[in-house]
């Protein structure tokens, strides 16, 4: 509608011509920003209760993971629970490069230097084709 495609045509170029992310990395985008929220203070209590560092856990503080701003990701027996916020953003957060977790400025950088990364992470495939 945006663009008068027709329904023949490829979304592929139409995304990339205005910078929309695909559905599955908006859907990362979103819970990478309620994340990144709790961290900052700027969400409700009972999200940021469901995110704790990796240097917070006494078990866990001596790991690599502990200086690279990963979360605990608690550990589910089925797939459905793997859908839950408590595990999926998580799961989303620590995919992300350290220099964006450790990142801890203003919300709109964060967002730009996510879209970014996200951008990327959903073209490239498309991105080495054109190449």
């Amino acid at each position: 509608m945006v663009l008068n495609l027709r329904p023949c045509n490829h979304v592929t170029p139409a995304l990339l011509e205005l910078h929309w992310l695909p559905i599955a990395e908006r859907i990362d985008f979103k819970l990478c920003l309620l994340v990144h929220k709790a961290l900052v203070g700027h969400a409700p209590q009972y999200i940021a209760d469901l995110i704790r560092p990796v240097a917070d856990l006494p078990s866990r503080a001596s790991l690599r993971t502990a200086f690279s701003g990963d979360l605990y990701v608690p550990r589910t027996r089925r797939r459905f629970g793997d859908r839950a916020f408590a595990v999926a953003a998580l799961r989303v957060w620590n995919s992300l490069p350290t220099d964006i977790k450790l990142h801890r400025s203003t919300t709109t950088s964060f967002k730009r230097r996510l879209k970014t990364v996200l951008f990327n992470r959903g073209f490239a495939e498309y991105m080495y084709m054109i190449l």
